[in-house]
């Protein structure tokens, strides 16, 4: 049994000290993050399938408590990067959705100028470092973000999510090992949808208990964490976060949770490998927003009234968001070589020349 699970397993996480902390505002707050996601993920749905965007759409409806349940808990010195999944992830860091639907849209306007799409949102001002679209290529960014707050005696933590489908690759698996060995506080968050792409994870990865197990061989500490909680997100998230700041050492959590569409857009199979019967359970039963809801009227938080206005506005917000990337200006031809190379950008002495300091 993890350190995590051995602390929480029989208590209700709402009782948890840091979510304890919660004041009714900061809770109303969670839950309209997550509307906001789901709204800003169904739009962007309804506008890929009518031909607006370009390239590939992976949708994080379904997985909205692990981006702000984890990120909530984010200070100043903390830092985040992930996969190509990756909206979710950016607009709990604080990015706006125009900034986003323009990026989705193909236009100047958007987070990475129209140049990155969907799978490429970034927001350094944030501490959000993107969606990257190789299979684990996240990673050793995120080791890296760790390295650097420890060598620059930051009290930060490094989040580095992945799916289920990451689990496999190398690149993961050496980040694991330097993480641990340096000592680096990191904490790898996968969220376990169940499907790598469209292959069951019985059927892609060999393990015993579950794929966070894993950590062992490593020497690092592990937990698995209900996704469709934000309370328990919140809570054993926290715990690895104090481990990272007090102790300097890494952690991966596995977040189970689910996708109701398929791993992209495109994947015309997402209701083959799945029966109905199991994204409608989910739904009906497991939903992270209909759950928290739930809960905040249970508390006396919200009234259901309040619930719904939330999500209006947000419908709202998403549609003014379209409007913005409609009306937005597209790339010009002559940016193509913009953004391609800092030191160029910046007519620095190492663009003009090709020389760095470590060639003097």
């Amino acid at each position: 049994m993890s350190f995590a699970a051995s602390n929480y397993s029989r208590l209700d996480f709402a009782s948890s000290p840091i979510n304890r902390a919660l004041t009714a505002e900061n809770k109303i707050d969670l839950f309209t993050q997550m509307t906001r996601i789901r709204v800003f993920e169904q739009t962007a749905l309804k506008y890929y399938n009518a031909g607006r965007m370009g390239g590939f759409l992976h949708l994080y409806i379904g997985q909205e408590s692990v981006a702000v349940g984890t990120i909530s808990l984010c200070g100043v010195n903390d830092h985040t990067v992930t996969a190509y999944r990756c909206h979710g992830h950016g607009l709990a860091s604080g990015m706006g959705m125009n900034e986003c639907m323009a990026e989705l849209f193909g236009k100047a306007t958007g987070s990475a100028k129209g140049k990155g799409g969907s799978m490429h949102l970034f927001a350094p001002d944030k501490n959000f470092w993107g969606g990257h679209g190789i299979v684990a290529g996240q990673t050793p960014l995120g080791l890296g973000l760790a390295y650097g707050l420890k060598y620059k005696g930051l009290n930060g933590v490094a989040l580095c999510y992945l799916g289920d489908g990451a689990v496999n690759q190398g690149a993961y698996h050496e980040s694991l090992n330097l993480a641990s060995l340096f000592e680096l506080p990191v904490i790898y968050v996968i969220e376990n949808n169940g499907y790598s792409m469209g292959t069951s994870q019985k059927r892609s990865s060999a393990y015993r208990g579950c794929l966070a197990q894993r950590a062992e061989a490593y020497d690092m500490e592990w937990d698995v964490v209900n996704g469709s909680d934000l309370y328990e997100v919140r809570a054993k998230t926290q715990i690895a976060m104090d481990r990272a700041r007090n102790e300097s050492r890494p952690t991966i959590l596995e977040i189970n949770t689910y996708r109701y569409y398929g791993h992209s857009v495109a994947d015309a199979n997402a209701k083959k490998y799945r029966s109905p019967e199991e994204i409608e359970n989910y739904k009906n039963n497991h939903d992270p927003i209909s759950t928290f809801r739930q809960r905040l009227i249970e508390e006396g938080v919200f009234i259901a009234e309040q619930a719904d206005a939330i999500k209006k506005a947000a419908q709202t917000e998403a549609q003014a968001a379209v409007q913005f990337a409609d009306d937005s200006p597209a790339p010009t031809v002559s940016d193509i070589m913009d953004d391609v190379y800092w030191e160029v950008d910046n007519r620095t002495t190492a663009g003009a020349t090709g020389r760095h300091f470590f060639n003097d």
